[in-house]
């Protein structure tokens, strides 16, 4: 069997997995409205770079049994421009929550964050909660500006827009003026050392995630793209959106 054939075997494997746990996310929500609870607080669930919104499953669970109605906004991040992925994100928000009688949250990771945020700026939330933000790369990523002369960046146009310069998409974006938590990552390993200066998740650091503005601030021990599956992360996520504070941990 040639290696392109298992590569392509592969790759179909892959896409069907995830129109599969697309399909299965649809039914659940269906599901959820039909039972009334749309009633109960809404959580806008947004995942980060390269993902789709299956990968949010576990932070998704958690938070339906803290009782709230979760929506999980997908997008894709390939190539596809930035005003593309807002635009898309923009419609859905606002097909499901934006008109919502109960109090509407936002938890972002990574770059969901910041789709939040370009959200926020641009649109009105009728009965708009709390924000959460885990790893999100609010001042931008010195990995990025390593990677931004590389020719794979055009895959991904919208990676590249999250380096630290002032064009960059998250220093174009207001503070926001709205309770919003963040949550950092540290990781023990440090790959990127020299991009990252200082404590980091591995692709963002610590110093990086903060913002002006934000309500608290708390960093759990996890690398990036684990802090959407970690315990802490969860549980510091959903007492946030209750009492907008953090249990108090590592507070860098």
């Amino acid at each position: 069997m040639s290696k392109f054939f298992t590569k392509s075997i592969i790759s179909l494997i892959t896409i069907l997995v995830l129109m599969i746990g697309s399909i299965a996310i649809k039914a659940h929500e269906s599901s959820q409205a039909e039972k009334g609870v749309s009633n109960q607080e809404t959580v806008v669930l947004i995942h980060g770079l390269g993902r789709s919104n299956t990968a949010m499953w576990s932070l998704a669970s958690k938070l339906e049994d803290a009782g709230y109605y979760v929506r999980r906004v997908g997008y894709s991040s390939f190539n596809t421009t930035t005003e593309e992925v807002i635009t898309d994100v923009t419609k859905q928000i606002n097909d499901c929550c934006a008109e919502n009688n109960r109090p509407v949250h936002f938890v972002g990771h990574s770059l969901g964050g910041l789709l939040i945020r370009a959200y926020l700026k641009d649109n009105t939330v009728k009965n708009l909660g709390k924000v959460v933000m885990i790893g999100t790369p609010n001042n931008g990523t010195g990995v990025a500006d390593h990677f931004k002369d590389n020719c794979l960046i055009n895959l991904i146009p919208i990676a590249a827009a999250l380096g630290t310069d002032d064009n960059s998409l998250p220093n174009r974006l207001p503070p926001p003026d709205y309770p919003v938590g963040i949550i950092a990552g540290i990781s023990q390993s440090q790959p990127n050392e020299a991009q990252l200066p200082g404590p980091d998740d591995g692709l963002v650091s610590v110093e990086s995630t903060k913002i002006e503005g934000m309500s608290d601030f708390t960093a759990v021990f996890s690398g990036h793209s684990m802090l959407r599956y970690n315990d802490e992360v969860a549980e510091q996520t959903i007492e946030f959106l209750k009492t907008g504070k953090f249990h108090k941990t590592n507070n860098l």
